[in-house]
C-alpha cells in the first residue's frame, strides 16, 4: 500500500527539567524561551548581550546565562537545540554540530537547517492542538490556527483535568474500550460540558456520578441560542460552540439556512416557527416538545432569530421549562433593531440626532396595555419596531397625532444582514407604503438617525428592483 511521504513526524516533546541550549538573546530568542518555559524546561542561554527582559528571567532563575560565546561542547548534555541568531555562518555552526552529536536543532526561520519545528499551538492545556505546514506556509498555520481558537471553547482544559481524575473511576464500571468511549463522547456532548462551560464544577462532576451508576438518569437540557438576524457570521461563538452539540435543534422562520448549516449534521430538526397567515406551532406546543424532548435525555437548542430576550417568547419558554424541573442556559444573540440597522449604515444613537432608543413590538396581545404613544413620539429618540409592517398605518398615524412631524425620516428594512437585504426610506406618512412593499422579516425605524443612511450605508444591499430580477432569475 502506497502513501504520501511527509516531511515531519508530529510528535509532542516532554521537557519538564530537560536541559535545552538557546543561542542567542534577542527577541525571538526570548519568544521562544518563554514557551520553552511554560513546557517546565530547563533553558539554558548563550548570549553575547542578552536582552534586559531576558536579563530579567535570568534574575529570576526562570532561565540560565551559561556562556557569552557559542562552543560545541555546550551540545554535550542537552536535550533540544534552538538557534536564534542573525549570525547565518554561527546559525550553520550550530545545526551541523547538533546534528554531528545527533541533537534534535531548530534554526529560527531557515527551514533547511531545522531537524524540528514549532507548531503554531491551541492552548487549552492539558489540551494542545497544534498545526503546522512543515515549514512552507507558516502565515496560512498562524490563521489556521486562529480559527481553531475561535472555535474551541476555553473552558476545554478544566474539562480534560476533571476527566483525567475520572478516568480510573470510569473503568471500574465501564470494563470494555468502546462502553468508555460511548460514555465520554456523551459526557462531552452532555449536561456535563454544559455546566463545565458554566463554571459550576462541582454540578459537573455531579452530573459525571450520576450518568456512571444509573446511565439516562442525569436528563438532557434545554439550551435557549439566539441567532442573530440572518448573517451567519453574526452568530456569537458559543451559540455555534452550542449548535454544534445539539442532539435535537428548534428553530423559528426566522433562522437563516446559513445558520441552520452550521449544526451537526446529524442533528435532527423542528421547525416550530410563527408565520402570519400560515401554518404556525402553537407556543404551548413548543413548550412541550422543548421539555419532552429533554427529559428523553436529548441536548435541545431552541434556536431563535435576534437575541432570544427581545420579542421572542423566550421568556416564557425557559419559565415552562423552570416548571417542568428542566435545567437550561442562555446563549444570547445579536438582535434585529442593532443588527439590521447597523448593516443599513443607521446608528440608533447619535449625539447630533438621537439620545434614546426604544425597542417596540407591533405584535402584541389583545389584552395588553396599550402603547404610551406621547412618550413614543417625543423628538430626538429612535424607534425600533419589531414586527410593525401589518400596523404600520396606525404606528404612523398614532406618531403624527401626538406630535411626531410628518417629515421625520423613517425606514423599512427587509432580511437585515442577508444577501438580499432591502432598506426603503421615506418620511412617516409614507411609512404605511414603505411597509406595504416591503418584504418579510421587516424592521421599522423612526428617527432623525435614519437620514445618515445615505451618508454611512456601507452594506451591498438589493434594491427592490434588484430583487425582483433576481427573483425571475431563480424561477426560470
Amino acid at each position: 500500500m502506497s502513501c504520501r511521504v511527509v516531511d515531519y513526524l508530529p510528535l509532542f516533546a516532554a521537557v519538564k527539567n530537560r536541559p535545552v541550549l538557546v543561542i542567542g538573546g534577542g527577541e525571538i530568542a526570548l519568544r521562544k524561551i518563554m514557551f520553552l518555559r511554560r513546557a517546565g524546561a530547563d533553558v539554558q542561554v548563550v548570549a553575547e548581550q542578552p536582552d534586559p527582559a531576558l536579563i530579567a528571567l535570568f534574575d529570576q532563575q526562570a532561565a540560565r546565562w551559561v556562556a557569552k560565546i557559542f562552543d560545541e561542547s555546550q551540545l554535550d548534555k542537552v536535550f533540544l537545540v534552538i538557534a536564534a541568531t542573525d549570525d547565518s555562518a554561527l546559525n550553520r555552526r550550530v545545526f551541523d554540530a547538533a546534528n554531528a552529536r545527533h541533537r534534535l536543532v531548530n534554526v529560527v526561520d531557515n527551514q533547511p537547517l531545522c531537524s524540528f519545528i514549532f507548531p503554531s499551538i491551541v492552548d487549552r492545556s492539558p489540551l494542545l492542538v497544534a498545526i503546522s505546514s512543515g515549514g512552507n506556509a507558516p502565515v496560512l498555520a498562524r490563521l489556521l490556527r486562529e480559527k481553531i481558537e475561535a472555535l474551541l471553547p476555553g473552558n476545554l482544559g478544566r474539562m480534560a483535568e476533571v476527566a483525567g481524575r475520572w478516568r480510573e473511576r470510569i473503568k471500574a464500571f465501564r470494563h470494555t474500550t468502546d462502553a468508555r468511549r460511548r460514555f465520554w463522547e456523551s459526557a462531552f456532548r452532555g449536561r456535563f460540558a454544559s455546566l463545565m462551560a458554566a463554571g459550576d464544577e462541582p454540578a459537573a462532576e455531579r452530573a459525571l456520578q450520576a450518568e456512571l451508576t444509573s446511565p439516562g438518569s442525569s436528563g438532557g437540557e434545554i439550551i435557549l441560542v439566539g441567532a442573530g438576524p440572518g448573517d451567519a457570521g453574526l452568530l456569537t461563538l458559543r451559540g455555534l460552540q452550542v449548535i454544534q452539540q445539539a442532539d435535537i435543534i428548534f428553530y423559528d422562520h426566522l433562522v437563516s439556512d446559513e445558520v441552520l448549516e452550521l449544526a451537526r449534521r446529524d442533528a435532527e430538526k423542528v421547525c416550530v416557527g410563527k408565520r402570519a397567515s400560515a401554518h404556525a406551532v402553537a407556543q404551548h406546543d413548543t413548550n412541550r416538545m422543548l421539555v419532552e424532548a429533554a427529559r428523553a435525555g436529548k441536548t435541545v437548542v431552541r434556536l431563535k432569530g435576534g437575541d432570544p430576550f427581545i420579542f421572542g417568547r423566550g421568556g416564557e419558554e425557559l419559565q415552562a421549562a423552570a416548571a417542568a424541573g428542566v435545567p437550561f442556559q442562555v446563549v444570547p444573540g445579536v438582535t434585529a433593531a442593532s443588527g439590521a440597522t447597523a448593516y443599513a449604515g443607521i446608528p440608533l444613537t447619535h449625539r447630533d440626532y438621537a439620545q434614546s432608543v426604544t425597542f417596540v413590538t407591533g405584535h402584541y396581545k389583545a389584552d395588553s396595555a396599550p402603547f404610551d404613544w406621547a412618550q413614543l413620539a417625543q423628538s430626538r429618540q429612535t424607534l425600533a419596531i419589531y414586527m410593525g409592517t401589518m400596523k404600520a398605518a396606525e404606528i404612523s398615524k398614532q406618531l403624527l397625532a401626538h406630535g411626531r412631524g410628518k417629515t421625520t425620516p423613517v425606514a423599512v428594512i427587509s432580511r437585515g444582514t442577508r444577501a438580499d437585504q432591502q432598506v426603503a426610506t421615506g418620511t412617516l406618512e409614507q411609512l404605511e407604503d414603505l411597509a406595504k412593499a416591503a418584504p418579510m422579516p421587516a424592521l421599522l425605524v423612526v428617527g432623525e438617525v435614519v437620514g445618515l443612511h445615505r451618508e454611512l450605508a456601507w452594506f451591498r444591499h438589493m434594491t427592490a428592483a434588484q430583487a425582483f430580477s433576481a427573483s425571475v432569475i431563480n424561477l426560470a
